[in-house]
């Protein structure tokens, strides 16, 4: 799946037909609206000295909503079409019935830029992402001998989202989320203790980011199963 913005209207669906069919299937309603949607995401895991795992996963499609008094009508489909979409509301209409509803106001925006809309996906590549966990692994072992198996895992999606609403207008977000999170295994005298720590947050593209994570995660991973083990700072001070 493309790596483009998401742009439904443009490549999907007419803007125009997809407004009057949105328009047809609130009408009598108290609210309603056309949620739109791609989700991409991706998770490497790198265990025991070599990278275990490497999954990516790419969705799309859209949301119809009409709701008057308690009742609500919904309707999903995977498939971006106009055929998809007339189904989908001739089954949110349901809700409506005969329709004699109060319009309730839209939601009113607020334009307040919360986050990046970069790409925590394309943003690094592939080999950057492994080398990290490669490098997350071996400081972790480097910290105590007694560290036997150092588990990391870097795991990072996007979510694009536009919303149609009957009066016409239409809203856009996009969410990034990258996190990295890593667990440690240490042993002595037979004993095994375990720790973990992880990070992250809605971010995207930010070039010292996986470096950052290297450190950080590989000493508090680290720690942590010393400071189980032991039940004190066994590591000393970083």
């Amino acid at each position: 799946m493309s790596r483009a913005h998401f742009t439904p209207f443009e490549a999907d669906l007419d803007r125009e037909t997809a407004l009057s069919v949105l328009r047809e299937a609130v009408a009598g309603a108290d609210d309603g609206e056309l949620f739109l949607e791609r989700r991409r995401s991706e998770a490497l895991v790198f265990d025991d000295g070599r990278l275990k795992t490497a999954s990516y996963d790419a969705a799309e499609g859209f949301g119809l909503r009409a709701v008057r008094g308690e009742v609500a009508g919904y309707a999903h489909s995977t498939e971006l079409s106009e055929a998809s979409l007339r189904r989908a509301a001739e089954t949110a209409r349901l809700a409506v019935g005969d329709g004699g509803g109060t319009w309730a106001d839209a939601p009113q925006a607020s334009n307040k830029r919360l986050y990046t809309d970069e790409d925590p996906i394309a943003g690094h590549a592939f080999p950057v992402k492994v080398d990290t966990l490669r490098e997350i692994d071996a400081y972790a072992r480097s910290l105590d001998s007694r560290v036997v198996q150092v588990s990391a895992t870097i795991a990072a999606s996007i979510q694009e989202v536009e919303i149609l609403r009957p009066e016409g207008h239409s809203v856009r977000d996009v969410r990034p989320m990258t996190r990295v999170n890593v667990s440690v295994i240490v042993e002595q005298d037979g004993r095994r203790e375990s720790g973990g720590v992880g990070g992250g947050g809605t971010i995207g593209e930010q070039p010292d980011f996986y470096k950052q994570m290297d450190t950080v995660m590989g000493v508090g991973g680290a720690q942590q199963a010393a400071d189980i083990y032991a039940g004190g700072n066994l590591l000393g001070e970083f």
